[in-house]
């Protein structure tokens, strides 16, 4: 088994392996291309993620500079999606995000993870686990994704947090370690901030 059907199988590889590098290394200079664009330059980045990206579906968005260790390529994107300046995806393994997902600014996801014993590390091994983040959630900013972890519809992931474990559908969680502080209710759907009314 190659260096780089280790790494799509999810096992222990080496990511400096020429294969995966001879692979990876075009994506990069896309990404490089790709954080040259205008801000105003709508159709270039629709353009760059629908060619790069695993999957995009409509009506993305994407603040530069972007950040990828694959471009994006292991990236699926819903329709959608907006994400704030410097997102970073370690998309290594796959990173799947549904329709509506919105990421503030500085959030980084990351799939690739690296052995706790040091003989292993000292050699430069790496794995990766997928994660999914479901539609409608809400990325504040700063938030840290870890390698594996799932994220519910319609969660709320409050600035600054470190998610290490799966969130469920329709919760508030926030923190260092990211815990559920309390379910979407009634009164968000009323007020959009403390007690100030929704009028639209």
């Amino acid at each position: 088994m190659t260096q780089y059907e280790r790494m799509v199988k999810g096992l222990i590889y080496d990511p400096l392996d020429e294969e995966i590098l001879e692979l990876q290394d075009p994506y990069l200079d896309k990404l490089w291309e790709f954080n040259q664009l205008k801000p105003s330059d709508r159709e270039g980045k629709q353009k760059y993620m629908r060619e790069v990206f695993a999957e995009c579906g409509d009506d993305c968005y994407i603040e530069l500079p972007f950040h990828a260790n694959w471009g994006g390529h292991h990236v699926h994107f819903g329709s959608g999606v907006y994400a704030n300046f410097n997102l970073t995806l370690v998309d290594d393994g796959h990173i799947y995000v549904g329709d509506k997902v919105m990421f503030g600014p500085n959030v980084t996801v990351a799939t690739a993870n690296h052995p706790i014993d040091p003989d292993l590390r000292s050699r430069g091994l790496q794995y990766n686990k997928d994660v999914h983040i479901g539609e409608n959630a809400w990325i504040g900013a700063g938030v840290i994704i870890v390698p594996g972890v799932s994220i519910g519809k319609n969660a709320v992931i409050g600035a600054g947090s470190i998610v290490t474990k799966d969130i469920p559908d329709n919760v508030v969680a926030v923190g260092n370690p990211c815990r559920v502080i309390r379910e979407v209710s009634d009164h968000d759907r009323e007020f959009f901030y403390k007690n100030e009314r929704v009028d639209l």
